[in-house]
């Protein structure tokens, strides 16, 4: 028997932030980093606050890829403050962090129930409305997936507004992961009728308005349709899990310091080769693995059906090539040209293995082995 429900309530379109002076707590803790924080932004959040007279602090020490040492300065701050609700202001790693804090302070100090309010200001992780967060550890170089639903948060608020002024190239990376998201919450072995619903919307969404909010930031109708992309997205891989590109996409975060979303798009069409065993040298076959029908209809969604099977997976894979062409995201790691070829190689074994560990590689829809990895990261160079 399976489940499917949605835990968090949100609230988007016109005016969305309106919600902060109507939340019903009294005592809230803002958690967001120091650019945020030091910005003009920073008052679209506290003034609905001041209106709805909710007193606040705000903790402004996130960083990306947030490592423990920020998460436990964030508990401790947290357990000091006691304040009756999180207001998570930023992209994944704001969001993420708060999700962890709000996780270990509890366990530590189990004062009340502390709600977490998601606010994103990039329309990619989809972070607001899952019950996952990824914590960092230098030192080992390695990103723990956090898993359980005590983490999803209780309200999401999607505003066009928080992501008018995101740069071209972090709108860019950030769509990418949307859609890397939705794609392997289709093709999971853990994909569903409404996880796949909500994903292929998603991917819909992003096949019209992505590339319209990289060219034109302004563009406030496609910056808020990638706002909504990115939850549905979010809403369909917390139902249906990922897979081995996020496994993979992780490691190189954690070693390199990628972007995730743009480790996600460079990987990505080696991925969709390597679930579909369908590359440019291949022939029709009798049989193709359990992937490629959900890749065709990623591609009939995209308006990329061609007349068989191996044109129409490779039209994915091309389209995808395409976008990152378009968006100067780079097709190798090679081409990023800070970091060097001899660097990159004497990782590929660990990371390899980390990848396999990793909790969003068991539902990838083919099961690769350690030198298969291997392989795809060698091909990334």
């Amino acid at each position: 028997m399976k489940s499917f429900d949605i835990k968090t309530k949100v609230y988007f379109g016109d005016n969305a932030l309106d919600r902060l002076s109507e939340i019903p707590y009294k005592k809230v803790l803002v958690i967001t980093d120091p650019f945020l924080a030091q910005s003009s932004m920073i008052n679209l959040i506290t003034d609905p606050l001041k209106k709805g007279h909710i007193e606040y602090d705000i903790f402004q020490d996130v960083v990306p890829d947030p490592p423990i040492e920020k998460i436990s300065e964030g508990v401790k701050k947290l357990l000091a403050y006691k304040p009756e609700a999180i207001i998570a202001v930023g992209g994944g790693s704001a969001i993420d962090s708060s999700k962890s804090i709000r996780e270990f302070a509890v366990r530590i100090e189990h004062y009340g129930d502390v709600g977490l309010i998601a606010i994103p200001t990039t329309s990619g992780t989809g972070s607001e409305v899952t019950s996952f967060a990824v914590v960092s550890d230098p030192a080992e170089q390695r990103k723990y997936p956090l898993v359980s639903r005590d983490l999803t948060p209780d309200e999401a608020i999607l505003d066009a507004e928080l992501v008018k002024s995101v740069p071209p190239a972090v709108t860019a990376d950030t769509g990418m992961d949307v859609f890397t998201h939705a794609l392997e919450a289709c093709v999971s072995t853990d994909r569903n009728d409404f996880a796949t619903a909500l994903a292929e919307k998603a991917i819909e969404i992003c096949g019209v308005f992505l590339l319209r909010a990289y060219l034109d930031g302004s563009d406030t109708h496609a910056r808020q349709k990638m706002h909504s992309a990115s939850c549905l997205a979010g809403l369909a891989f917390n139902s249906a899990s990922l897979g081995l590109n996020h496994g993979m996409a992780h490691q190189l975060g954690a070693t390199f310091h990628i972007p995730h979303g743009r480790a996600n798009a460079m990987l990505l069409p080696h991925i969709i080769e390597f679930n579909s065993d369908i590359n440019k040298h291949s022939k029709s076959q009798a049989k193709y693995l359990p992937a490629v029908e959900r890749y065709k209809t990623v591609a009939r969604i995209l308006g990329l059906s061609s007349y068989n099977t191996i044109m129409t997976v490779r039209n994915l894979v091309n389209w995808v090539q395409f976008m990152l062409k378009e968006m100067d995201i780079p097709l190798s790691v090679s081409q990023m040209g800070k970091i060097s070829k001899e660097e990159y190689f004497a990782e590929i074994e660990r990371m390899a293995e980390a990848a396999l560990a990793d909790g969003c590689t068991a539902t990838n829809p083919r099961v690769p082995s350690k030198a298969d990895v291997m392989k795809i990261y060698e091909s990334l160079w």
